[in-house]
């Protein structure tokens, strides 16, 4: 969507949602590529993200700042700092005193943005912040706001149609595996020690099943010493669970405890989202309340699925002892690696040729236009993109593991 055909003279960045290992060099990427084909185009950050630019709390990125863009490359987290939220909903923005009573929260934005002068806002985001994008994008067209929204995809879930990798998920694995690389060795700390690794992944397991590739690509660089007790058996992943994959409990309890029996540990890969529904479900029975964030999702930390699965698994196959080790925040707040920072690359050099010529949309390679890396219309733009349980690297990685791959499950979108 083009939205003006007069060059821009300034542009505003802000990152939202979670935090993911590509906000920085995102950030950096883009104030690189301006100062190199744009110089006399003005920057500002909004700190906080949507926080900031309902507040009209942002801060110059001048000559200084753009001489150390290089810098935010070889970090994780925003410096220019991350918040949650949805500008249409206006009670939940009222509540947190972002809005007055009665102001829309999207006009609010827009405002803030023509009173400081903005032509250009990249959103450096998940599915959610491209989503409130997209609804200020067209908020912005149905009033005549001559802005132009461009999004970056940032979700370690990689979970966003229709894009084929969003930023920073391959870090994230990469991540999630070193941290199990270490927690891994709680096995042998305990008799019949059962090992809950549980990964991010709300309804997609993609980053499980990439972060269980990862450690196990770690376990084939290890040397081995089985007559010291150093096998690669207790090492191993030995179950792999993800929201996109009907498991059958009784069956999968009766092979880990065939394992269980005979090496007296066992290590499981679990996505935060998998068991979800059952989880609340049961929640509900008991009369209990559901946490659910502004977006509406449940509050995964509150429900706590890597507890339930080992509460589930343990009695059935006679665990002593059981260890839940979540690897989100650290995986996530990492610096991006070589691949991510290769794609960053690509995409922050195209979000600023499309400022340039004022085209609206979310950069990434678009599945649905043969992987062409473009600027992606908004309305096709949707979180919840289920992890192909197909995909030839996931069925190689459950064979080698003797895990049977399970059914489908029917994921709504």
């Amino acid at each position: 969507m083009t939205t003006s055909t007069t060059r821009p003279k300034k542009v505003a960045i802000l990152t939202a949602g979670g935090l993911a290992p590509c906000l920085s060099s995102a950030i950096g990427g883009l104030i690189e590529r301006y100062t190199e084909i744009a110089p006399d185009i003005e920057i500002i950050a909004y700190r906080g993200g949507y926080k900031g630019l309902l507040l009209g709390d942002s801060y110059k990125i001048g000559p200084a700042e753009r001489a150390q863009a290089h810098i935010l490359h070889r970090h994780g987290g925003s410096p220019i700092g991350n918040s949650r939220v949805k500008l249409t909903n206006v009670k939940d923005c009222v509540k947190r005193g972002l809005v007055k009573e009665g102001q829309d929260p999207q006009k609010v934005a827009a405002d803030q943005l023509i009173k400081d002068g903005v032509d250009i806002l990249h959103t450096i985001g998940g599915d959610d912040t491209n989503t409130a994008a997209a609804d200020l994008a067209a908020f912005l067209a149905k009033n005549n706001y001559g802005l132009t929204v461009i999004g970056l995809p940032k979700t370690i879930d990689n979970d966003v149609y229709p894009i084929r990798q969003s930023l920073g998920a391959w870090t994230a694995a990469e991540h999630g595996a070193r941290y199990f690389q270490n927690v891994v060795a709680e096995g042998g700390a305990n008799p019949r020690m059962l090992i809950i690794h549980e990964v991010m992944g709300r309804n997609c397991g993609w980053l499980t099943a990439a972060t269980a590739r990862a450690y196990r690509r770690l376990l084939d660089a290890q040397d081995y010493a089985p007559g010291l007790g150093l096998s690669r058996a207790n090492l191993e992943v030995h179950g792999i669970y993800i929201p996109e994959m009907a498991v059958d409990l009784a069956a999968e309890a009766a092979r880990l405890k065939s394992l269980m029996d005979k090496q007296d540990n066992i290590n499981l890969f679990i996505s935060e989202g998998a068991g979800v529904e059952s989880i609340v479900a049961e929640m509900q029975a008991k009369g209990q309340e559901v946490p659910r964030d502004a977006f509406g999702h449940v509050k995964l930390d509150a429900v706590n699925p890597g507890k339930w699965f080992g509460e589930q698994f343990a009695k059935m196959i006679g665990a002593e002892k059981t260890l839940v080790q979540k690897s989100g925040y650290y995986a996530r707040a990492a610096a991006a690696n070589t691949d991510d920072l290769r794609l960053i690359k690509s995409c922050t050099d195209l979000a600023v040729e499309c400022a340039l010529r004022r085209e609206s949309g979310v950069i990434g390679h678009d599945e649905d236009k043969a992987g062409v890396l473009r600027a992606i219309e908004f309305p096709r733009i949707k979180g919840g993109k289920p992890f192909n349980i197909d995909t030839p690297w996931f069925t190689e990685t459950l064979a080698a593991i003797g895990q049977p791959k399970g059914t489908r499950v029917a994921v709504k979108h």
